[in-house]
């Protein structure tokens, strides 16, 4: 039973502390980013079993882990409401080219951000060629263009 209530209490944890880091994090992964994941890795795979490193109990929080996620997934599809506050929504960055300062701020994603995932995925070089910039639930930046007129 104290293993179950581990990968519980290790779960709800990582959950708040990715939720803080926000999504941002998930969209500018560096390689010291990966390090510091392998790092949180091992200090939760050791928190988690203690010192029980037995198969058995290894299977008993990763099926602990899976079934929580699926709670949450279930808790996503039926209460209104908790898809946005496990995952967030998705947020407007820019407006036909215009930047939505307060919104930048508050998901700490810049300018330059959202220029990149112009560039990369629509050879867009210029801010007023975006009609919509969204920063989506995943952390990655979809980018509308402006219609081209032609």
């Amino acid at each position: 039973m104290e293993m179950i209530l581990r990968a519980v209490a290790i779960y709800l944890i990582l959950l708040v502390v990715f939720k803080i880091a926000g999504r941002r994090a998930l969209l500018q992964m560096t390689s010291f980013d990966l390090i510091l994941l392998l790092i949180i890795s091992e200090a939760t795979q050791q928190a988690l079993l203690g010192e029980d490193f037995s198969v058995t109990g290894a299977m008993l929080i990763i099926i602990t882990l899976v079934v929580i996620d699926m709670l949450f997934g279930v808790a996503k599809k039926y209460i209104s409401g908790a898809e946005s506050m496990l995952d967030g929504s998705p947020v407007i960055l820019v407006v036909h080219g215009e930047l939505q300062n307060e919104k930048l701020k508050k998901v700490d994603v810049s300018c330059d951000d959202i220029l990149v995932s112009a560039r990369q995925n629509h050879g867009i070089y210029q801010l007023e060629k975006i009609k919509y910039a969204i920063l989506e639930r995943n952390g990655h930046i979809s980018i509308i263009p402006e219609e081209s007129e032609s």
